[in-house]
């Protein structure tokens, strides 16, 4: 198998979930108060026979209008329509907003060729409830394609790729593992999000249970390390692709 992480920047994110580029060099962190800052990098993983989009990212757009994520997949050496599968761990938009895209008022899939994979806790969440983590537009057109597949549970998409419904980070989030040839490529999303979050211990606001949210990174980071699983991390500052390694009860990764 082969990792690409598809960079898509860093923003600050404040109680309104308004995502604004933020650049470190130039940007001053105390003139956005109240705000996290985060990094978005989607993920491609090469099987032998698939070509999967693991979460979709912000949707954002280039200067002349084209998706980020298309021109991502480019420098990644493949085109948009060589993706098979777009695995979602869950449907807040800094997930999700890649998955449609808005043309002359009428929203179209991103990649119209491949198979979509949400929970259907998740999708009906994200359909009915009053809240600016989810996108209304996007899941309405997403709920009336074909290309959408509803799973539930714990279960195998193939032989290769299995999810397991997780929560913590929001209510029917889910995780993923893909296995080919003996390597396991890990997926945790909003569970295990950047390697920060695996090392230092504790309860993160955001999560829709945090304390759930924080076992279940310990839980998933020692399996990586038991199972020698190369691990993607969604919101990783830097190591964005790594081994996790737990050592006299600490994790590090590499």
């Amino acid at each position: 198998m082969k990792v690409f992480p598809l960079h898509e920047g860093s923003f600050s994110v404040d109680s309104t979930k308004k995502f604004i580029p933020f650049n470190a060099e130039t940007d001053d962190p105390k003139s956005r108060p109240g705000s996290l800052f985060i990094y978005v990098q989607p993920f491609l993983v090469q099987t032998q026979h698939e070509l999967l989009l693991i979460d979709a990212g912000l949707g954002v757009r280039e200067a002349n209008g084209e998706l980020q994520l298309y021109n991502n997949i480019r420098k990644a050496g493949f085109q948009p329509d060589d993706v098979t599968k777009v695995l979602m761990s869950h449907l807040h938009y800094d997930h999700s907003g890649g998955m449609m895209y808005e043309e002359d008022g009428n929203w179209k899939l991103s990649f119209p060729h491949a198979d979509y994979y949400v929970q259907r806790g998740e999708m009906e969440t994200g359909l009915v409830k009053q809240s600016n983590s989810y996108k209304a537009p996007v899941l309405e057109h997403l709920w009336r394609t074909p290309n959408l597949h509803l799973v539930e549970g714990n279960g195998k998409i193939s032989d290769e790729i299995s999810f397991e419904l997780t929560g913590g980070h929001c209510e029917f989030h889910q995780v993923f593992l893909i296995e080919e040839n003996g390597e396991k490529v890990f997926f945790g999303g909003d569970i295990l999000p950047e390697p920060e979050q695996l090392i230092r211990k504790f309860i993160a606001k955001y999560d829709f249970d945090g304390r759930k949210a924080m076992e279940l990174r310990e839980y998933y980071g020692k399996l990586a390390a038991e199972q020698d699983w190369t691990c993607l991390f969604y919101h990783a500052k830097s190591k964005a692709v790594g081994k996790v390694k737990y050592v006299d009860g600490a994790f590090s990764v590499v």
